[in-house]
């Protein structure tokens, strides 16, 4: 990357580029837990040495570069390369089990896959591409494999739709679908929040989220980098560590657990005082929790609306209201709308339908599976989210619900579909209800309602150890309630929308 900026306008290397170009002695990264601070000099220089350690791996323009790693700036730093080389990142979530690794290894056939060193026997068995490993501390075969890198790279050309990253997120079928973003999509929508939000080169922004989830990486990484601004980049989210370092920042961004959990530690009006701007994603922020934090702080929590196709779509202003309970205005350039379900027709303010959207942010399909995305996508170019909601007369979207009864936990998404088809095939099990219901913590936990045969063998605590080693943890049942029938309506079909008004307090405690 050096220090041009003469990539093509929509590389993705030149939108991360954008606001450090001609500032390499400026902070980039402050490494908090290994006391280290990195200038952008220094961490594009390191992206092009991965750059090339990739391409000695093998790696080619177009290729999938797959990493399941912790996070680390070495993790970062293979993102950056695989942009530069012209392959399309793959980032997996830590938590994914063995079998769930086998159907996205199977599915986008990496050149590469980066792991931590204890799944190395796993992915081994798995890939047929090129394997290395990185710690958490950045040790492993692919330091090595830096080691021996020339530096210096001249970054591959691409054009705006070719592919700079794959997302897999979960189906309804139970078969995870990896939505394909350009190097235009995440390079306009990176531009567009670094201005929409006011981000500038003396921001200082608490990065505490995982980098494998688009929040993390896709919103706060190519941002900052974006407007070339500082990271405080932390390797997990900790309550008083954020209070401890919030004196020295000017922005988070968070999941609505951050703030509910920082909401019960005292000083937070103190430490926050210098702090300009608090933004919440990737699940619902409640009302409640947006006016508790204003009363605590002063501070209005800006809450937006994105999606794995989509990127970021929605915003509350930062000047104006940002009002509780809404995500906000379209974003320059982004088209939403609201249809009916059905018939695909505009419905009139505050009318709930399905949220539609259309812009540049909008990936351009599911990877390998031409038929899924033709069905999500309008003839003119809107894609359907599966997400409910209204948009007021004055212009904010409300998310209602959602369709195709997702489950969002943690910010993370759950079909239940999946989890289901693991929890049928159990012995004595005769049928059984996923869905999500709130959790004080989580937003939404999940909960299992299962039928059990004549012989009533099964039992909750046995199904939850069964499932333990299938599912990464934040798809495991957190309560499973044994059932003679479950509800149905008059169609035969299951009335989950029942199942969650029964158990809503089931988590609760």
């Amino acid at each position: 990357m050096n220090t041009r900026s003469d990539y093509a306008a929509n590389h993705l290397a030149r939108a991360l580029r954008a606001g450090s170009v001609g500032r390499d002695d400026a902070l980039c990264l402050d490494l908090h837990d290994r006391g280290v601070t990195l200038d952008f000099g220094t961490v594009f220089a390191m992206a092009e040495r991965y750059a090339n350690a990739l391409v000695a791996q093998g790696v080619a323009p177009g290729d999938r570069v797959m990493v399941q790693a912790e996070k680390s700036v070495e993790v970062l730093a293979v993102y950056l390369g695989t942009v530069l080389a012209g392959a399309a990142f793959v980032p997996l979530n830590t938590a994914y089990t063995a079998r769930e690794l086998e159907h996205f290894i199977t599915d986008a056939e990496p050149a590469l896959v980066v792991c931590d060193p204890a799944g190395e026997e796993t992915v081994r068995g798995l890939a047929t591409g090129a394997v290395l490993t990185v710690a958490a501390d950045g040790t492993g075969t692919l330091a090595e494999a830096v080691a021996r890198a020339a530096e210096g790279f001249d970054a591959v050309p691409r054009a705006a739709d070719d592919l700079a990253c794959i997302l897999y997120t979960s189906g309804t079928t139970g078969r995870s679908k990896g939505a394909m973003l350009t190097h235009a999509n995440l390079a306009s929508n990176a531009e567009t929040l670094s201005d929409y939000w006011r981000f500038t080169r003396d921001d200082v922004l608490i990065h505490a989220l995982p980098i494998f989830h688009a929040h993390g990486l896709f919103v706060a990484a190519n941002v900052s980098l974006n407007a070339g601004n500082a990271m405080i980049f932390l390797p997990k989210f900790d309550p008083d560590t954020i209070l401890s370092l919030m004196p020295r920042a000017t922005s988070m961004m968070g999941v609505p657990t951050f703030y509910t959990r920082l909401l019960a530690r005292p000083g937070l009006k103190e430490a926050s005082a210098a702090m300009r701007l608090f933004v919440s994603g990737s699940a619902p922020l409640l009302a409640e929790t947006h006016r508790a934090w204003t009363a605590a702080t002063g501070h209005n929590i800006l809450e937006r609306y994105g999606m794995t196709e989509t990127a970021m779509n929605t915003s509350n202003p930062y000047d104006g209201e940002r009002r509780p309970g809404t995500v906000g205005f379209a974003l320059p350039d982004i088209e939403i709308r609201v249809t009916d379900p059905e018939t695909g027709a505009a419905l009139g303010a505050d009318e709930i339908g399905g949220i539609e959207v259309r812009g540049p942010n909008v990936f351009t399909g599911y990877w390998r599976m031409p038929e899924k995305t033709a069905e999500e996508f309008r003839a003119d170019g809107f894609f359907i989210t599966g997400d409910l909601g209204t948009i007021s007369e004055d212009g904010y979207v409300t998310i209602v619900g959602r369709s195709k009864d997702l489950i969002i936990s943690g910010g993370y998404n759950i079909y239940p579909k999946e989890i289901e088809g693991l929890i049928d095939d159990l012995p004595g099990v005769i049928e059984s209800a996923v869905f999500g219901v709130p959790h004080p913590d989580f937003g939404e936990g999940v909960v299992a309602a299962v039928v059990s045969g004549p012989d009533g063998s099964v039992q909750g605590e046995a199904i939850r150890a069964a499932l333990s080693d299938q599912l990464a943890k934040f798809k495991q049942p957190k309560a499973v309630v044994i059932l003679d029938d479950l509800p149905r309506n008059t169609m035969g079909k299951v009335q989950k929308n029942v199942l969650r008004e029964t158990y809503a307090d089931i988590l609760s405690g």
